[in-house]
């Protein structure tokens, strides 16, 4: 699957689909990008960490937590959208290549399955600590962090939203 000929939504995949493209890129010698998170409420710090991730490779993959995975890492009331719906969003985003829905806390063996050749991770953590990274690197691999676009995380977003500030939120000093 080519970037520039994809159709809004197409690449919305199984496990079982995934591992199959991913072998497929493999054969074609393409530089597989991998990347995971909740995407709970879709910003553009999410926009921007999609956008230079796409840029290290030939394809995306995107590792979507699942609804109840989300719940367990982020507490009731979240997510706050539905798989299906975060799916689609991303799916249909012209940086994203694939996704692909795991229910796992972490994507450790979703990540084992695909062996990506970069695994991308953003946020303040160092490659050492990234899930999945020792696998990647194991097997000729990169891991990459991409530092997070200041002011832009889920979770600011939603203290903006209740508090009816607009804008990207400032950290608390």
């Amino acid at each position: 699957m080519s970037r520039s000929d994809k159709d809004p939504g197409e690449g919305v995949l199984s496990r079982k689909e995934a591992v199959a493209w991913r072998k497929v890129a493999r054969r074609e010698g393409k530089k597989v990008v991998f990347t995971n998170g909740c995407f709970d409420l879709l910003h553009r710090g999410h926009v921007e960490l999609l956008k230079e991730a796409a840029r290290l490779g030939d394809c995306l993959i995107v590792g979507l937590n699942s609804d109840r995975s989300v719940r367990r890492l982020k507490g009731k009331g979240r997510p706050f959208m539905k798989a299906e719906d975060r799916t689609e969003i991303l799916a249909s985003m012209r940086w994203v290549d694939a996704v692909v829905i795991f229910d796992e806390d972490t994507p450790y063996r979703l990540i084992e399955e695909l062996l990506p050749d970069v695994l991308i991770k953003g946020g303040d953590y160092s490659a050492d600590e990234i899930v999945g990274g020792e696998v990647v690197g194991t097997n000729g691999g990169e891991v990459m962090v991409i530092p997070y676009l200041e002011g832009y995380s889920t979770t600011a977003l939603v203290r903006s939203i209740r508090r009816g500030i607009t804008g990207p939120a400032k950290k608390k000093r």
